[in-house]
């Protein structure tokens, strides 16, 4: 791992458009049946402008801005002996259908444990400009056999 990666922060990359159908789906796939992320009209009833997405959908946006950094050749980061150790989000507020996220990747550490090395990301989430979310990604980089 190239440690001179801490504190790196990548442009601002995106935009990712955020549709109902993607929501739907995430949903599904999370076992949620909250009316919020599948009926407009619900949603613009608790004054959101359309459905709005569970709250870890943010993963989904963050994990394509974190693959600038771990597929950036100079990092270091050999993505075959990855394993994902722990995510956490901030909300500012919900993610929207209609939404055109932008995402800027920081390096905040990397450290070594056990001959492996512990990498954390933090992701800020925008739309217009806005925050919306901050998702903070821990990923595992297994040492290899000589470890």
């Amino acid at each position: 791992m190239n440690a001179d990666f801490v504190g790196r922060t990548y442009p601002s990359s995106g935009p990712y458009a955020v549709s109902a159908a993607e929501i739907a789906a995430f949903a599904d796939a999370v076992g949620s049946d909250d009316p919020l992320h599948r009926d407009p009209e619900a949603a613009r009833a608790a004054g959101y402008a359309d459905v709005i997405a569970p709250p870890t959908f943010a993963v989904t946006i963050a994990q394509q801005c974190d693959r600038v950094y771990v597929m950036d050749p100079d990092a270091g980061v050999d993505y075959s002996r990855v394993v994902h150790g722990e995510q956490r989000f901030v909300h500012h507020r919900p993610i929207t259908a209609g939404d055109e996220l932008a995402g800027e990747l920081t390096v905040d550490s990397i450290r070594m444990a056990g001959g492996h090395a512990m990498i954390t990301t933090r992701t800020e989430l925008s739309a217009a400009g806005e925050p919306v979310c901050t998702s903070t990604s821990t990923i595992v980089v297994r040492g290899g056999e000589d470890q």
